[in-house]
């Protein structure tokens, strides 16, 4: 989960990944994918993949912490979600093959619980839940949307303190 701060506030980068893709086709995510047999842990593929998707080089992303694991309800993958701040600007290289699209979106319009919805679904005989977050024409939801949900629980909104 890229961050930064632009002087208007603190921004989290989506992408808009390519309907060439395998899975999960023209959906907003975060920048990631699957471990390679090279990568020493998951943090070295969160940041080589993040390179191979948006150019972020693994020397510019300060991390500032880790998510709990969540799975994909459709494919079944296991993410390990990394928050990290980026410096701004930033001159991104968006490797086409797989994203078409980078999202930036203000914190403060993701932290606002009228963008957010969440809906019962029935998937493979049992009922999940599935969060939504939405902003302008972007609809945030599935996996990204609980990785986002659980980093804005954890993190309150600059303005509110934690009770």
């Amino acid at each position: 989960m890229p961050l930064y701060e632009d002087g208007e506030g603190l921004q989290v980068l989506f992408t808009r990944r390519s309907d060439a893709l395998p899975q999960h086709k023209g959906q907003i995510a975060f920048p990631g994918g699957g471990q390679h047999a090279a990568d020493l842990d998951h943090l070295a593929t969160a940041l080589r993949e993040s390179e191979e998707e948006v150019g972020l080089r693994p020397g510019d992303v300060e991390i500032v912490g880790e998510l709990d694991d969540t799975v994909t309800v459709t494919s079944n993958f296991v993410v390990a979600p990394f928050v990290g701040f980026i410096p701004y600007p930033y001159s991104f290289r968006v490797n086409p093959a797989e994203i078409v699209e980078l999202i930036p979106l203000p914190l403060s319009l993701l932290s606002d619980p009228s963008r957010f919805k969440e809906e019962r679904w029935d998937r493979e005989s049992a009922k999940v839940t599935v969060y939504f977050y939405m902003i302008d024409s972007h609809v945030i939801w599935g996996l990204t949307a609980r990785i986002l949900k659980q980093f804005l629980e954890a993190v309150p909104p600059t303005g509110r303190t934690a009770s």
